[in-house]
């Protein structure tokens, strides 16, 4: 076999990396086909990575064969306050012909993140290829956050569930707070972003409820909101995006019910209104996410259908 040359990457391989990564998205695609089919094109593929190149702190490494481009990895930054000194590994940031040259390729680009101070470094992986979250996990990566997608359901409007009003304010603020305390758990560990301020929380709130494009949910017993959901239009996000991202999705972004609670349908009520008031409004396809290490959200979202679509993969050096 020709022997693997490793170079900086630069615009001349963008025609290259843009091959790689639509052959990459095909057999993707071939195991969750809800995921965008004009990624299969290899010009908006480079289109993809193209845009990386022009990020903030991108750098990466190509990898060749002979006079053959067999793969490439790109790395940008994001905001260090959230993060940490931190390298990101984007859905578009990486292909291989085969996926061991993906430890060459980490191990080249890696040695500049660390001379830049960038010791946090996080890839967003194909959760259907095994092969290439085995040559991540050789480099020491493991899984930390799971992203899903799935069909909007028909399923009627349960009882005991309702669009979220401003009078519901109140209880909204209280239940504000339930997803980082939980996270914060074992064996989540999550430290989180700095708590905002209970009146920060209100007027966050007050916002989301007053626009249109924004399906927020409580579940009401006895009188009492006893959980709330948020749906949102997935072209909001930043994470659930380009290859990433569905045709016309919805996302789910919040979901909190009390810890007592847990395990009386609550979630469930919540998940079909969700569902209907996505499809209410036309959207076909919802994404969701969650930490691998949270117990009960990675079995809970799994069992409402959604299928893992890429995981987020991280590896911190000491």
């Amino acid at each position: 076999m020709t022997r693997l040359e490793i170079r900086p990457f630069s615009d001349e391989f963008l025609p290259h990396a843009g091959e790689l990564l639509a052959t990459r998205h095909r057999a993707h695609r071939a195991a969750e086909p809800l995921l965008p089919a004009r990624y299969e094109s290899a010009e908006a593929a480079a289109a993809e990575v193209e845009a990386l190149t022009r990020s903030e702190g991108a750098s990466g490494a190509v990898a060749l064969r002979g006079t053959r481009v067999a793969g490439f990895l790109l790395g940008v930054r994001k905001s260090d306050e959230r993060w940490g000194a931190n390298v990101w590994i984007e859905p578009a940031g990486h292909a291989v012909d085969e996926a061991e040259d993906l430890r060459d390729l980490y191990g080249a680009a890696a040695a500049r993140w660390m001379e830049e101070g960038r010791d946090r470094h996080y890839a967003m992986v194909p959760a259907a290829a095994d092969a290439l979250v085995t040559a991540w996990s050789r480099v020491s990566f493991g899984q930390q956050h799971a992203h899903a997608i799935r069909e909007v359901p028909e399923v009627p409007w349960p009882d005991g569930v309702r669009l979220a009003e401003e009078r519901d304010i109140d209880a909204l603020v209280e239940l504000s707070p339930l997803i980082v305390d939980h996270q914060a758990l074992s064996p989540v560990f999550g430290i989180g972003l700095p708590r905002e301020t209970l009146e920060e929380i209100r007027e966050e709130i007050l916002e989301d409820l007053a626009n249109p494009e924004f399906g927020d949910l409580v579940a009401e017993r006895d009188g009492r909101i006893i959980g709330s959901f948020q749906i949102v239009p997935a072209a909001l996000s930043s994470v659930h995006a380009g290859l990433a991202r569905p045709e016309n999705a919805a996302l789910l972004s919040w979901a909190a019910t009390p810890p007592h609670l847990r395990g009386t349908g609550a979630g469930l009520a919540l998940t079909d209104a969700g569902f209907a008031w996505a499809r209410e409004r036309g959207y076909e396809t919802m994404v969701t996410d969650w930490r691998v290490t949270n117990l009960l959200a990675s079995r809970f979202w799994p069992a409402r259908g959604f299928q893992e679509s890429f995981l987020r993969l991280y590896r911190r050096i000491p």
